[in-house]
This record gives structure tokens, sequence and C-alpha cells, in this order.
């Protein structure tokens, strides 16, 4: 007994020494290594779920004609070919370029990634990686940025990969994700693409070129990078040798043959990016779809597209887009998403769903909403003056006009018809910015979904972000005074026009329409003869964002509804380009070559309005004094202030300011005074007086009367001819300023106080001290 407890103790002591605890951790260690790898096997992914499934997609137009076919639903262009019907050209030169040892390790290549920090530690930097290829398909499954804690993600998946798939199966789904440059995935859909021919077929030099592309899909694309990929094929060619899959003679032989890249359009007759867009929205059970695009149309538009951003490439313009629509039906006629979807590496950008601020193209549905809820009336004279509105926790939002100059009263038709800011910015103030967004969102503008705080006055002017397809819609909606809803894009599908669109809502869709093909209203702004202007009735509204990052142009006939935009997708501004030397004449020749066999009908007038002559000032029934009379559709709700005809054209005190910058006036009738204004008081400096200046406008020709009426007398103070100012030595007192013209034909007044410093008076007004000027 005694000897075996000798042994016993012997045993523990040997097993709890300190020496051997190394040993113990080892093999926990080495029993945590087991469990954690045989973990994968218990949740393993299948390489065969990872290869694409969707199947390939004939389009044609809307007579028949082929458009094109796409490999995929998406921009993802890809096709999938089993592994033995792929070059073993090309399976070999990925094993030799991306994983030597593919074949022999279990998803994470150990020796490779020793490799890796040693090179690292010898230079200082990171020399190659050690991606094994199955980590890479993890990747390309769950793309992520290249962190340590990502790396250890695809490690895993990796493992699970490989738990639950063969060699083969990794290798078959990786070639067919493969990003081969562009919107290529797969080597078969890159094979077919650049050289046209199966990926069965590649040669040698084909191959290894095609090899090349995955280390950096976008720097070795073959049309933009093609002497950057070939010092890459150089590189694979070399490595193909170093493993013995060819001689270094076929190595050299095959560097010096050059494969011919095939036109980036061959597949696609037209509209690619039309069909890239309608193919994410078809059942997977789709393969033959015919299209509402008109091909002869299309290749018109995108010529146009092309030609005009041309144009005006010296002026920073690389990009445009267009889309044609039948009001009729609703259906797409054309889809042009830039110049050239294979032109360079932002060609294949889609303007017409890109999201960009609209600039005043949102106008329109402004103006239509506030005649809607009664906010203004088509004979409303609305204040185009230097206007400031104080923004909480920013600074004062003081919106201007594209020309910088302001016009005082304008009306409504001329506002929305000159595109001018100030007037459109308060009537959204009094109308709510809310009610504006709402009814944005019910036309159409799903991308508007901040909350109103966010835009601000500002969306008045465009402060959102809309597309061009949405746009579109809103501006057929309007064409059709609210019976086209949606937009169609397959025949047959063409929507019932809707039956419960209001009388009030149709009769200011038609006055919006009057308003927007009047060439005279928008002269100011654009002349008579402009490029707006068309042989036949056309609705237009122009757009451009800040900083000539975006301009746009959309309107219609009774037939067709154009929208167009021209800018860069990079966000770059253009040199001084407005929407009007933009995208309008792009605009217009759509619309001259639609119309050009059958001009459009007239458009409807707007129902149970009349037309009236309004005056200009004021918007009521012009009087004798009104030398400025125009017509304007009233409705029969309108009459009662219409007949209201003021005695005179003294502009309200909005105006005053505006009115002393005028050194000339239009409104010659309306001699007003514009400082002081009613009620204004003044504190002086009893010991030191200082001066005032009386500021007048509409200054008639010939001599003017200036006189001060207190303390009980009435002083002329000066006789003057054609001048608009006056100073006068303040004097404590209540003083009535009169200004006559000779024959006291026009004639105006104001009443205002001078108090001095000590005895401040209480009454409300505005107050200034020291020289007024």
């Amino acid at each position: 007994m005694r000897g075996i407890g000798r042994k016993i103790k012997s045993m523990g002591q040997w097993l709890f020494s300190p020496r051997r605890r190394w040993m113990k951790l080892l093999l926990a260690a080495l029993l945590l290594l087991l469990l954690g790898r045989s973990l994968p096997y218990l949740a393993p992914i299948h390489a065969s779920d990872l290869v694409p499934q969707q199947q390939a997609i004939s389009f044609r137009a809307s007579h028949g004609l082929p458009l094109g076919t796409l490999l995929t639903r998406n921009q993802e262009h890809t096709a999938v070919v089993p592994l033995e019907q792929i070059s073993p050209y090309f399976q070999q030169a990925i094993l030799a370029a991306e994983d030597q040892r593919f074949y022999q390790h279990s998803g994470v290549d150990t020796l490779a990634i020793g490799r890796a920090l040693l090179e690292a530690y010898h230079t200082g930097k990171i020399v190659s990686g050690a991606s094994t290829i199955t980590m890479q398909l993890a990747r390309m499954v769950e793309p992520a940025p290249r962190t340590l804690p990502t790396k250890i993600q695809e490690a895993w998946r990796s493992w699970r990969i490989e738990a639950g798939s063969s060699k083969d199966e990794i290798f078959h789904a990786y070639l067919n994700r493969l990003p081969m440059g562009g919107n290529l995935y797969g080597v078969e859909a890159a094979a077919r693409t650049y050289f046209g021919v199966p990926a069965a077929d590649l040669s040698l030099a084909q191959a290894t070129m095609l090899a090349a592309i995955p280390n950096a899909p976008n720097r070795f694309n073959p049309y933009y990078g093609l002497w950057e990929l070939q010092q890459r094929q150089e590189y694979i060619l070399n490595r193909m040798a170093a493993e013995g899959y060819i001689s270094r003679d076929r190595a050299q032989k095959a560097m010096q043959t050059s494969p011919q890249l095939l036109s980036p359009e061959k597949g696609i007759v037209a509209a690619p990016h039309f069909l890239f867009w309608l193919s994410q929205r078809l059942p997977d059970s789709a393969s033959q779809v015919r299209t509402t695009l008109d091909l002869p149309l299309q290749k018109f538009v995108q010529n146009q597209v092309e030609q005009v951003v041309k144009r005006l490439a010296s002026r920073n313009v690389r990009h445009g887009a267009a889309l044609v629509i039948d009001n009729h039906t609703g259906e797409i006629r054309a889809y042009v998403g830039s110049p050239g979807y294979f032109a360079d590496r932002r060609g294949s950008n889609d303007g017409v769903q890109a999201l960009r601020q609209p600039g005043s193209t949102l106008k329109p549905f402004l103006y239509e909403l506030a005649l809607h809820n009664g906010t203004i009336r088509p004979n409303t004279i609305l204040a185009d003056v230097p206007t400031h509105y104080p923004i909480p926790g920013a600074k004062v939002y003081s919106p201007v006009d594209y020309s910088k100059k302001f016009h005082g009263p304008v009306r409504v038709r001329a506002a929305l018809a000159n595109s001018l800011n100030v007037p459109a910015v308060r009537v959204l103030e009094d109308m709510g910015v809310e009610s504006f967004l709402q009814r944005l969102r019910q036309l159409g503008f799903e991308h508007l979904d901040q909350s109103a705080e966010h835009y601000g006055l500002g969306l008045a002017l465009g402060s959102g972000e809309v597309s061009l397809w949405e746009l579109a819609r809103a501006y057929t909606r309007m064409a059709t005074q609210g019976k086209i809803q949606s937009l169609v894009v397959k025949p047959g599908k063409t929507q019932a026009a809707a039956s419960s669109v209001a009388e009030k809502e149709r009769r200011y869709w038609r006055l919006i329409a009057d308003m927007l093909s009047d060439r005279h209203a928008r002269a100011t702004a654009f002349g008579v003869e402009s490029v707006l202007n068309l042989p036949f009735p056309a609705a237009v509204k122009t757009g451009t964002s800040s900083d000539y990052r975006d301009t746009w142009t959309v309107g219609f006939t009774s037939d067709y509804t154009v929208a167009t935009w021209v800018g860069n997708f990079n966000g770059d501004r253009m040199d001084g380009v407005s929407g009007v030397q933009g995208a309008a004449p792009l605009w217009q020749r759509i619309m001259l070559h639609l119309h050009e066999n059958q001009e459009p009908e007239p458009f409807p007038k707007p129902q149970k309005m009349q037309e009236y002559p309004i005056c200009a000032v004021t918007g009521l029934k012009p009087t004798s004094e009104c030398q400025n009379v125009v017509l304007e559709y009233l409705a029969p709700q309108d009459m009662d202030e219409y007949r209201q005809a003021p005695n005179n054209l003294q502009l309200p005190p909005e105006y005053n300011n505006w009115l002393a910058q005028q050194k000339q006036t239009r409104f010659a009738d309306a001699l007003q005074i514009v400082f002081p204004q009613e009620n204004d008081y003044f504190l002086v400096d009893a010991e030191n007086p200082s001066r005032l200046k009386f500021e007048l406008a509409g200054v008639p020709d010939g001599e003017v009367n200036w006189w001060l009426l207190g303390e009980g007398e009435k002083t002329l103070l000066s006789t003057t001819e054609s001048q608009d100012s006056l100073f006068w030595s303040m004097r404590p007192g209540n003083w009535v300023l009169q200004v006559k013209s000779k024959e006291e034909e026009k004639s105006s007044q104001v009443r205002f106080q001078v108090q001095t410093a000590a005895s401040q008076p209480q009454k409300r007004g505005f107050s200034v001290a020291g020289e007024a000027n």
C-alpha cells in the first residue's frame, strides 16, 4: 500500500508541477481549436446557394423591334455556366494569381498568412494579402470594409463554406461571381461582352487578360485601363509558368498577342438604362418583354442628349438625361439616362432616376395648390421686393431672383412664368410648408421624405431632392388635369383614366398650363422669342439648382410630356449654365421632333372662368389712372374683390424700400413718399440736431411742391423738379409731410413724430437716432 501511495503522490507532483502546466495549456488550446474547427460543420454554407440563379431577358420596343438582351435583371450583368464550360486556361490563371494552394487548404491558408506577415515585417508595409478564394467568395456575398474584425468574419464564413461544399463547388461559385469591370460579373458575361465568345472558348491570351481584371475591376477595365491591365496580365502569365501550367515560351507568345475587344454596346441595341431599370421590376419568370419604347424616337433622343452635352462641354457639362411620355396613355416613349451608358465610368449612372435638387420646377405645383385652397387668386398681386425671413438657429433667409433684380408688384401669372423666387417664397409662407409638402407627396414625389422643418421655405425653390422620373410623372398629371396617375412601361398595362378628379382641380391645372404656355407673360425673364417658344401651344418650366449644379426643363403639349436634365453626375458646378441654356435646348429639339408632322391641339380653357381686364398694379378692375391693363382668368368667386377698384395706385408700405431704390419706376402715377413711413417717430438730440432725408417714388415730370404741416402752420419746404429726395433739419413735434405735383393731380402724405431723446414716446412706430438716410 505504501508503494502505491508513493506512486500516486509522485504522479500528482508531476501533473501539477509548474514545469508541466504549459502542456495543460497547450492541450486545452488544441481542444478549443478542434472544437472551433468543428463548429462550421454545425452551420454550413452551401456554395451552390451562392451562385446567381436569374435567367436572361430579351426586350423589344413597342413595334416589336429588338432593344437588347440582359443576362440578369439588374446592372450586375451576369451569366452562369458550369465549371466544365469554363476554359482551363482561365481556371489555371485564377489559381496561379489568386490562390495557388486552393485545393490544399481548408478555407484559411496559414502558410500564406505567415508569408504575408513575414514580408510585411521585412519591408515595413503590406506586400501581399493572404485572402484565399474561399475568403474572397465570402467577401463577395457580404461586402464589408477590410478591417481585422471583418477579416475574422470572412475566415469564419469561409470555414462554413468549406464545411458545406466541395472544392469544385466553391470554385464554380467563385468564377461565376467574379467582378469583371463595369457592371459585369462572372467569366461568362465577361467573355461574351469583351470578346464575343463563350468562356469555354477563351484562348490563353484572352483568359489571362480576363483573369487580370478581378484584382482591381475599375482600374483594369479593358475599355478604360488597357495598359495597366496588360501589366497585370504579364504578372499572371509569369505565375502560370512558375506553377508549371504553361511554358515560358507560351507565356511570352501570349503576352505578345493583343485580343480584339468588342464594342461595349454589343448585345444592347438601345436604352440600356431603361432595360436595367425595368429588369429589376420584373418577375423571375419573365424572359421575353415588350416595352412601350419607340425605338426610332429613343435613338433620336439619345443622339440629341449627346449633341447638347457635347456643345456645352467647354462650360463643364458632361451629362444629361431625358424622358418622353405619351399623355394619352401615360406610356414611356423614350428613356435616356446619360449621353452614353458605355461612354465613361459614370455613363452607367441613370439621370432619370438620380436624385437632384429640382430648382424652380416645383413652382407650378405650389401655385396650383395656392389657387386651389384660396391662398391666392389669379389676379393677386405679389410683392417682388427684398424680403428677409429669420430662421431659428440659422442665418436670415433672403431669397433673390435669378436676375438679382426685384420687380415690385407682379401678377401671379408673371411671377410663375418668369420663375421669380421672392413671390414664390411669399406664397409658401402664407400657405405653409407642411401643406405644400403633403401635396407634393400626393403627386408622387416619394423621395421628399424629410420633415417640413428640414426643407423650410426653400422648398419653393427646390431645396429637396427628386428624380426626373418624379418630375415627369407630376407634369403629366398636370398636362392631363389629373387623369394620369402613374406611368406605363409595358403595352397593355395602360391605366384607366381617373374619373374622380374634382372640377376645381381640373380648373386650376388648366389655368397653370395656360400661364406656363404664355410667352408674353415670361418675356421679362426669357424674352418673347426664346428657346422655350414653340410654333404650337406648349407649357414649359425651367429650373436651375444652387451653384449651377443642375439644369432642368419640363413641359408638355396636349400629346406629350418631355422632361430633360443637364448637369454632372458627380455634382460639379457648371460654368454659369442655367436651365434655359442647358436643359431647354434639349427639350425644344425633342418637342419639335415629336410634332414635326402634326401640331398638337390647343390646351382647354379653365372651366367656369372668364377673362377680364385687370390693372397690372392692383390686380383689380382698371381705373383711368392705370396705364398697364392686362387680361386674366377669373372665377365667379373672384368678382366681388375684382370690382373694388382703388381710388389711386399707391403701393402698400412693404414696397417703400424697394421704391426708394428705383431711379426710374414704371409706376409713374403712383407718386408716393417712401420715407418716412406712416406714424414713424424719430429721436433727436436737442443740443446736436440732425437732418432727416425725405424720399419720394414715382416722381412726375415737372415741378413738385414739398409741404410740411405742424405747429398750427403749413410751410412750403421746397419746390423741386424731378427730384426724389429732400433734407430737413429735424425739430420736435407732430408733423405731416405732403408732396404734390404742380397741377396737384398727384399727391402723397405721411404723419410722423420727432421727439427729443429725453422724452421718448411710448406709442408704437419706427425710431432712429441721428442722421437718417
